[in-house]
């Protein structure tokens, strides 16, 4: 068989109120991950400015962008000149008054693959995301780049089995997972480590499941762009293998460049010792798209 070892790539950092300085950031990130080998580089959910939706203002409708746009085109001449796959999380303009919250795929040549929208939106306190975000309206989709099948869900949508499991099934051998999330400061003491473990480990779960890779950048620092309570990023980016092993973590509170070298051989592997997706009973699962069984 032929050798389907990959290196990916997470960049983990702080962000400021520039915009600017927050992609030289990124871009010094994504040049050190090529540095260390890397063929596919992730950043973390929404990477320009702050985590802005911990409050409901539309000035920061301004911080949208196209898709393709210029920060696309800014790294997709990146992806080409350094010969790697590059995932980059954007405010999507769509058009007025429609918004998401938008993965976009830059192929190692520089070329734009395409985009995955978010389909799962939060509205929790300082996660208004509801109030920007139009739900996805593109499914669950993968790329098959110049270094594997790739899916791309974003965020709060590594709560749901359902995405992982559809992107799966369409082929992905690697799931990413561009991320901000973090503490509130009133509910760290108290659930702080519960809420971290339940993050990690239903996503390490979702590679068990499906057999697969999952990739998790995450941002740190404590941002409060408008005041307020704010919220401290919890970082602690990681790589799982598809029998859920983590493979690498990041710190909770530096800025990072995490390299790891994976198998995509594993993938068929696992899928063939583990015969999860063999064995589902496609037949008896029509309730699934219902609310509820009453």
């Amino acid at each position: 068989m032929e050798n389907q070892k990959i290196k990916v790539g997470l960049v983990q950092n702080h962000c400021t109120e520039k915009v600017e300085d927050n992609l030289l950031r990124a871009e010094d990130g994504i040049r050190k991950a090529a540095s260390q080998g890397a063929n596919i580089i992730c950043l973390q959910e929404l990477f320009t400015w702050y985590y802005f939706c911990q409050k409901e203002d539309h000035k920061y409708f301004d911080l949208a962008e196209p898709i393709p746009g210029p920060t696309t085109e800014r790294l997709g001449k990146l992806a080409g000149e350094l010969g790697v796959v590059i995932i980059a999380s954007l405010f999507e303009r769509r058009a007025p008054g429609v918004y998401h919250n938008t993965a976009a795929i830059l192929d190692a040549d520089g070329k734009y693959l395409g985009r995955y929208r978010k389909m799962h939106i939060p509205d929790d306190p300082l996660f208004y995301e509801k109030f920007y975000f139009t739900p996805g309206d593109l499914g669950f989709r993968t790329w098959n780049t110049r270094f594997g099948q790739i899916g791309v869900l974003v965020c709060w949508d590594q709560w749901y089995p359902e995405a992982a499991r559809l992107t799966a099934l369409s082929g992905a051998q690697i799931l990413f997972y561009p991320t901000a999330i973090g503490w509130h400061p009133s509910e760290k003491a108290a659930y702080g480590r519960r809420q971290h473990l339940s993050w990690e480990t239903i996503q390490r779960a979702h590679g068990i499941a499906n057999g697969c890779y999952v990739c998790v950048p995450n941002r740190v620092g404590f941002e409060a762009p408008d005041g307020g309570d704010g919220i401290e990023f919890w970082g602690q980016s990681f790589v799982s293998d598809p029998s859920g092993e983590i493979l690498v973590k990041g710190s909770v509170d530096q800025d990072e460049v995490l390299v790891v070298e994976v198998d995509l051989g594993l993938v068929d592997v696992q899928r063939t010792h583990w015969p999860f997706l063999r064995d589902r009973r496609i037949d008896a699962y029509g309730d699934m798209v219902r609310r509820l069984i009453d």
